[in-house]
């Protein structure tokens, strides 16, 4: 498998900052980071349930590698590591917290539901 370019396009900075946050896992990795503290790699497969540990892995290593993460080795017997969220991924929390905003105002609300047979958009619940 090849492996893709993580360069953004030099003309967008909206590009740039979407080539940081790119995959499916690393919004969420900051949030639990960020709720959470300070966790060790079998403690993030537990949070996140569904993801593998080779795409785990992947995930961290670029983050780290971005500066959004700092991963620490205790030298405990056994010899772990650690992960927390760096000032650099922290002040990307603001504009997670806006697009989390626009996905509840947006996305979610457009969920489809299986009501006796028929199926139907979510309600706009402040219509009410």
């Amino acid at each position: 498998m090849e492996k893709r370019p993580r360069a953004p396009r030099i003309d967008c900075a909206l590009d740039a900052a979407m080539t940081i946050i790119e995959g499916r896992w690393k919004a969420t990795i900051l949030c639990k980071l960020h709720m959470k503290g300070a966790l060790r790699f079998n403690q993030l497969m537990k949070e996140l349930e569904v993801i593998s540990p080779k795409i785990l892995t992947k995930q961290l290593r670029e983050m780290e590698e971005d500066l959004l993460i700092v991963r620490t080795v205790k030298a405990d017997a056994p010899a772990y590591a650690e992960y927390s969220i760096s000032e650099k991924g922290k002040s990307l929390l603001p504009a997670l917290r806006m697009l989390a905003e626009w996905g509840i105002e947006n996305a979610l609300k457009y969920n489809v539901h299986f009501d006796e047979g028929t199926i139907l958009p979510d309600t706009d619940p402040q219509a009410s």
